[in-house]
């Protein structure tokens, strides 16, 4: 691969990730208008259907499988477990926490989906190898950054002016109650972050039976859209929570659908193909960095100094994991090489035609 084309995916994903930290920050200043989380993915599920829908017919529509019964029932459970449930519970934990707090655990998923995977035999580890150790020390590295983030809040480091001039106002109950949204965020973002990584476990099985990533996402926001229409209904019945209000809440929402869920899953699946999974999960750090930017500039939210240790120990064990990982995949790939060059030996030599003497 050329220079150019190297630099244009490493600016596709920062773009990319520029957009998943503006739309973590949009749908926390939704939520704190208050409307409903279930009426945001429906209409979020809703516009990424829309979207997507043409793109998989005009691109897919020569090669798209047969699509069976047994194959639409396992993307209609990936879309309950991978963006209604998913995006619900996280969606939830954001409205207690913070855009910045929230991203921090998606930096977690990779490793929840590595000890997902192991359990299946879909990962494995030789613990005496230098990959596999690398490994094990990234996911119990990661852990510790999540139970430091879920358990210890630590001291504002921004806005403390405020929290000085308006601390002597706010009773002991209100602060205690705070500080339990907070922990109640956390586990429900931890939550989350399990659903997603189980969803990679789904989707790596349904990709082989289908596929198709452009119609099968369309079909994941199909279905994702009328599970959280149908939750929605039964957990509230006021219709009127389907109203949304203001024109910011609406042109975030449709963000959200539209650049979230479409235009940055097709430059992320092209990043992919270009430079495979690993440089692709390697720029995830950055939603964070950007949203604590967008967090701290337009929301005027706390940065603090629990989500600041959790969050640097988190993204040191991410990346001695992927490093694992990348050289678990060279030494595999070295092996593979090394064997199929004794076997093209061995069939040489089986060609050799003896010499008598006569």
């Amino acid at each position: 691969m050329d220079s150019l084309n190297q630099r244009k995916t490493v600016l596709v994903m920062v773009a990319v990730n520029f957009a998943f930290g503006v739309v973590n920050v949009v749908l926390k200043k939704v939520l704190n208008e208050g409307v409903n989380q279930l009426v945001i993915i429906t209409y979020r599920q809703a516009v990424s259907a829309i979207f997507l829908a043409p793109i998989a017919y005009f691109w897919e529509r020569k090669t798209i499988p047969k699509l069976t019964i047994s194959i639409l029932f396992q993307l209609f459970i990936s879309a309950l477990v991978g963006a209604t449930l998913t995006q619900y519970l996280f969606l939830i934990g954001l409205g207690y926490t913070s855009s910045t707090f929230s991203c921090a655990f998606i930096n977690m998923v990779p490793v929840n989906t590595f000890l997902l995977a192991l359990p299946f035999g879909l990962e494995k580890v030789n613990i005496k190898s230098k990959a596999g150790k690398a490994k094990v020390l990234g996911t119990v590295i990661c852990i510790g950054g999540a139970m430091l983030l879920t358990l210890y809040k630590g001291t504002p480091l921004t806005h403390q002016h405020e929290i000085s001039s308006t601390s002597i106002h706010v009773p002991n109950h209100e602060v205690s109650m705070n500080k339990k949204n907070w922990a109640l965020g956390s586990l429900l973002l931890t939550a989350a972050c399990l659903m997603w990584a189980s969803w990679f476990l789904m989707q790596a099985r349904i990709g082989k039976h289908y596929p198709c990533q452009y119609s099968s996402t369309a079909f994941l926001s199909f279905f994702s859209t009328i599970q959280s229409a149908i939750l929605c209904f039964v957990i509230e019945r006021d219709m009127s929570v389907w109203v949304v209000k203001g024109g910011t809440d609406l042109a975030s929402i449709i963000y959200s659908g539209l650049v979230g869920s479409g235009l940055c899953y097709v430059a992320m699946a092209w990043c992919v193909k270009q430079r495979g999974p690993l440089f692709t999960s390697a720029f995830s750090p950055l939603v964070q960095i950007f949203a604590a930017m967008l967090d701290f500039s337009i929301l005027h939210e706390q940065i603090y100094l629990g989500s600041i240790l959790g969050s640097i120990l988190v993204v040191i064990g991410l990346y001695i994991l992927i490093w694992g990982k990348s050289k678990e995949a060279k030494e595999l790939a070295s092996l593979q090489s090394q064997v199929l060059q004794e076997n093209k030996n061995c069939d040489q030599g089986s060609h050799v035609i003896p010499v008598t003497d006569e």
